[in-house]
């Protein structure tokens, strides 16, 4: 068979925007790839729910791909093996209580299963504002990535969802720009966020639970971004926490849904 340019460029162009078309109303909308969002996702898209992933760089995954200084194995708790246990990620008993697992297989098995399930990730594209209706977050404002690092001066386009996770880890970039907007105040001790503490991996991995809640209306944490807004201490090269947030933020969404 004689392939033809121009018939494969019709097929992404057309593949691409069927599935983004798909997208611009959903159920749940994921802003950051990283392994708390993609977990999220998997469930959320495992329990039969229209839920999109954005991600503003080139490859899902955030700080996992590369473990511990670039050393590429991670270390989980009992409650993180659970869950890779569930994506049946190989994992080594390296100490009681302490379990390791490659990243590199860790981040490709996470996110091919959440795609097979159902999850839309679309790389490469950035979460710029909000929709705010009626005090509660309805939508999300997004762009190409490349026009923010360009500087270039092109208008967005809309995404309605009926819910937002902010998984966008240190920064906390949805609750960034929530703060800003007047009259909006996040469920915190101040209204605004806290920021992280110092490292604590102990602490850090048992408030980063605690922490994965809706912290303003229509929004929830999830990942790092749970201790940077409602201010807990960074846990350093330790995913459990990362993961078990990402299931505990998609229960607690599948719960908001069901009883509505």
């Amino acid at each position: 068979m004689k392939l033809d340019d121009i018939k494969v460029s019709r097929i992404i162009i057309k593949r691409y925007t069927e599935k983004l078309l798909d997208s611009l109303e959903c159920d749940v909308a994921i802003v950051g790839g990283g392994p708390a969002g993609l977990v999220a996702g998997y469930y959320l898209a495992l329990a039969g729910k229209n839920v999109v992933l954005l991600e503003r760089t080139l490859s899902v995954g955030g700080g996992m791909w590369g473990g511990g200084i670039m050393f590429n194995e991670i270390v989980v708790q009992e409650g993180g093996k659970d869950i890779l246990d569930e994506f049946d990620v190989n994992t080594m008993s390296v100490e009681e209580g302490y379990f390791s697992a490659d990243s590199v297989e860790t981040v490709s098995t996470i996110c091919s299963k959440a795609s097979k399930a159902g999850l839309k990730i679309f790389n490469l594209l950035s979460f710029e504002d909000v929709m705010i209706i009626d005090n509660r977050v309805s939508g999300l404002v997004i762009n190409w990535s490349s026009v923010g690092l360009a500087n270039l001066h092109v208008d967005p386009v809309t995404m309605r969802c009926k819910y937002v996770i902010d998984a966008t880890g240190h920064d906390a970039e949805v609750a960034t720009i929530i703060q800003k907007k007047p009259g909006c105040n996040l469920k915190t001790d101040t209204g605004e966020i806290i920021g992280e503490g110092p490292m604590n991996a102990d602490l850090g991995e048992r408030l980063i639970l605690e922490n994965t809640k809706e912290f303003f209306p229509g929004v929830f944490s999830c990942g790092m971004c749970c201790n940077a807004i409602f201010g807990g201490p960074r846990m350093g090269p330790i995913f459990g926490g990362m993961l078990m947030s990402g299931k505990k933020a998609a229960a607690l969404i599948l719960e908001k849904i069901v009883s509505k």
